[in-house]
């Protein structure tokens, strides 16, 4: 039997685009989640502009380091993050590391408030919050199955991906302007105070609502279960080979946005935040599209992906700083379709009981190819200029899109044909388990 997945975009299931919003506690957490990001995504840019500009002479593999020890830590923690997240109580959790979160902040700012922040103390802070953020991640993105029902979860994905790229729409602009105006250690500051949003939203929740799930039992041999859990399903596996060659080579933005700002169009600080938040009005625009589906439809996963690399290759040839800005819209959408579908088809065909330790695989290849990535197109930015290292970000997409193609043809019989002037894709059904 075969789909036809060509038609028409699913409607939204009944209660429209922001139905997970009608929840108190979805509600209440979005509420929450949407400042400390936005707080986060001014530290990300006032960190990446620090370290470019006042503690090195422009050196993007210096941004590039700093990117690996902030993202290397979800790699090397993965057995026990993703077995924090199935086995503890993920709010009490997620208290701890937001706080953690927030004193990191606090340390960082007051360094460079006081001008005896050097590259090594960005370095270790970067480590310690990748350290703290490898257990936060998983917990996080599993936490959403708490806060509403099954049913409505890809929604809530949706939502998240919303508030997330909202933030970054924000975040990079308004910390454009204060790193210009009043430095980036206040900008550390104001992301440590952020945090207060997110803890009074947890504390706040009515936790006999929450649709709380058993929880995994623990077992010998329970760690290594997601690996053997994944390996098990092509789908999984597709995923994640897709999602590492994108995230460790592609979505490396830090690098190829700063890089272009200050030695291809010599912008400055707010110049380089406003591309930020550009690209990510595409992201809000693609996680919205994404809120309306009823459920993630895998063959986005390749679409996504392909035009992924298209739209980065086009970026890494345009001409002035606004033709850049304008694609950056589009590279925006297309990298938000096909990261909103992995999170949404790995927790949407994962086991309840095997969905914290599945997510926190995605979260370790996502973060955890920085470490791989980050330096390399770094250097390429260094040796050859930020346009060819945006080609070779461009040029993860294409391939993982090839082997999403390869997932589809052999796995589920890829079919493709126009039905007058429509293009048609169709799809076997799965022989066993979603996919």
């Amino acid at each position: 039997m075969s789909e036809d997945v060509s038609a028409n975009p699913q409607p939204a299931k009944k209660g429209g685009m922001f139905r997970s919003l009608k929840g108190y506690n979805y509600r209440l957490w979005a509420g929450g989640a949407i400042v400390s990001n936005i707080g986060s995504w001014m530290q990300r840019t006032a960190q990446d502009w620090l370290v470019l500009t006042h503690l090195t002479q422009h050196n993007a593999t210096a941004v590039g380091v700093v990117m690996a020890l902030q993202f290397g830590p979800h790699l090397l923690l993965l057995p026990v993050t993703g077995f924090a997240a199935d086995h503890l109580d993920r709010r009490k959790l997620l208290i701890a590391t937001q706080a953690s979160l927030g004193l990191l902040a606090l340390g960082l700012g007051i360094l460079t408030l006081t001008g005896l922040v050097q590259l090594w103390h960005v370095n270790v802070f970067a480590f310690l919050l990748g350290c703290v953020s490898a257990f936060d991640a998983p917990a996080r993105q599993t936490f959403v199955s708490e806060l509403v029902g099954e049913a409505d979860l890809p929604n809530a994905v949706g939502l998240n991906s919303t508030s997330f790229n909202a933030a970054r729409m924000i975040g990079p602009a308004v910390a454009g302007v204060l790193i210009g105006s009043v430095g980036s250690g206040w900008v550390f500051l104001i992301n440590a105070a952020s945090f207060a949003a997110v803890l009074a939203s947890l504390a706040c929740l009515r936790t006999h609502q929450l649709h709380r799930k058993d929880k995994a039992v623990r077992t010998r041999g329970s760690l290594s279960e997601g690996f053997r859990y994944v390996w098990k399903r092509p789908d999984l596996r597709a995923v994640m080979v897709m999602l590492f060659l994108i995230g460790t080579f592609g979505l490396n933005f830090p690098i190829f946005l700063s890089t272009m700002s200050v030695k291809v169009f010599h912008a400055g600080a707010s110049q380089y935040g406003l591309l930020t938040s550009t690209m990510a009005v595409g992201s809000v625009a693609g996680a919205l599209l994404a809120a309306r589906r009823d459920k993630p439809r895998i063959e986005l996963l390749f679409i996504g992906a392909g035009l992924f690399g298209l739209w980065g290759a086009v970026a890494a040839v345009m001409p002035n700083y606004w033709l850049f800005g304008l694609v950056l819209v589009l590279v925006g959408i297309s990298a938000q379709t096909f990261n909103t579908t992995v999170i949404s088809t790995v927790q949407m065909t994962t086991e309840p009981a095997m969905r914290g330790r599945v997510m926190a695989i995605v979260m370790a290849i996502a973060m955890g190819g920085t470490p791989l990535g980050a330096p390399v197109v770094g250097w390429v930015a260094d040796r050859f200029g930020p346009r060819w290292s945006l080609g070779v970000g461009a040029s993860s997409g294409f391939v993982a899109a090839l082997v999403g193609i390869y997932y589809l043809v052999k796995y589920r019989g890829l079919k493709v044909g126009f039905a007058g002037r429509r293009l048609q894709l169709s799809l076997d059904e799965p022989a066993a388990g979603p996919a």
